[in-house]
């Protein structure tokens, strides 16, 4: 099978000698090209019944690297089941325009922690409006930056609770539908983002590089946002999930995804990559884009989040510092309290209670245990 691993070990060497990386670019693609290879370590093990050796190189943890997210995945739903309530979910989700995605690549960590702030603060004034709820909910945002062919598209995916709790202690459903008109969302994210944007511009905290420099100058700012003004900002709702079990589920493959996963690389020829994307027109049907070797990596590494920078990020009802509201909402909505499979398990029990793989055992007797000899750290 043809990996992410597989390009940048083919192509990344000479796309970072003709192009300025960033510390953090050239961190994960180091990650990803020595993933599981001796430059990462290894660990010995030994059979106690035959002898037989196991060599098992190391992973590299990245969270872009595609091959390290599995069990990442795993534990985090899981740990999610015990937040989870009986009632229903939504799925929004806030996109900017075409015309600020350079601004937001250039500026990555003050604008994307400005889409994170933006969407909750509304949220969380319009959810305790009467007209929409009246209540104080939960939601969790989770940033992601890509489209299926690998261009750069910044949006905010959303997680509500359909149901939150009154000043008085009582707990209040939303109903099935969606229960605040996304044309709403649509204006305050647009208006309270550019208003913060100018204050970020005239405090001097942006940069500007290319094709945005001309935006230095205050007056061409000032034509940039009111274009910004005049353009619909979209946002839209997925999936409405029924239950706790059906939102753990679907989003144990959403929050770790990262720009592309190994099986949708289709092949890797000597100076290109084909990937496989989604058709929109026939979802059930995929398409095939082939992209040169460089142009992959490009795309690739323009999904690279700042150093540090927190993805998931939990609010209302759902965050830490909320715990006793939570488990008062899992209470007066008779809450079927879930037990964590995975807590307190090493990594071998884990493995073998998600996939019934048992990688203790020796793979040349069948019968005897495998037990590590040395872990070697990594040479990187």
């Amino acid at each position: 099978m043809n990996t992410v691993q597989d390009a940048f070990n083919a192509f990344y060497h000479a796309f970072a000698n003709e192009n300025s990386l960033s510390d953090q670019q050239q961190k994960v693609a180091r990650a990803i090209m020595n993933c599981r290879s001796e430059s990462m370590g290894l660990n010995i093990s030994v059979c106690e019944e035959c002898g037989h050796e196991e060599i098992h190189y190391n992973s590299c943890r990245n969270r872009h690297c595609p091959s390290c997210q599995g069990i990442n995945k795993d534990i985090w739903a899981d740990k999610r089941g015990e937040e989870a309530i009986n009632a229903p979910y939504f799925h929004a989700v806030f996109t900017v325009p075409d015309q600020m995605k350079m601004l937001i690549y250039h500026n990555k960590k003050i604008l994307y922690n400005l889409m994170y702030k933006t969407t909750s603060e509304i949220l969380i004034t319009l959810v305790k409006d009467k007209k929409y709820l009246g209540a104080d909910t939960g939601f969790f945002s989770v940033l992601h930056t890509w489209s299926q062919d690998l261009l750069y598209h910044p949006h905010i995916h959303i997680v509500l609770v359909g149901g939150g709790l009154t000043q008085d202690g009582q707990w209040r459903n939303t109903g099935k539908k969606f229960f605040i008109p996304v044309k709403v969302l649509s204006k305050l994210f647009r208006g309270k983002f550019l208003a913060y944007l100018k204050s970020y511009y005239y405090e001097r905290k942006l940069e500007f590089y290319g094709d945005m420099c001309h935006l230095e100058n205050n007056r061409d700012f000032e034509s940039f946002l009111t274009e910004l003004y005049n353009i619909n900002w979209y946002t839209y709702t997925k999936n409405t999930f029924s239950g706790p079990n059906a939102v753990v589920k679907y989003l144990a493959g959403y929050t770790h995804r990262i720009a592309i996963s190994n099986n949708r690389i289709i092949s890797i020829e000597d100076d290109s990559v084909t990937i496989k994307v989604r058709n929109r027109k026939d979802p059930d049907t995929a398409k095939q884009v082939t992209l040169s070797g460089f142009e992959f990596i490009r795309r690739f590494l323009m999904h690279v989040l700042p150093k540090g920078f927190v993805k998931i990020r939990y609010y209302g009802i759902l965050a830490t510092r909320n715990r006793t509201k939570l488990a008062l909402c899992q209470k007066l909505t008779n809450t079927i309290k879930y037990v964590c499979k995975l807590k307190g398990l090493n990594v071998a029990d884990a493995i073998l209670l998600l996939f019934g793989k048992d990688i203790t055992l020796c793979p040349c007797c069948m019968n005897g245990r495998l037990v590590s000899l040395r872990i070697s750290s990594s040479f990187t």
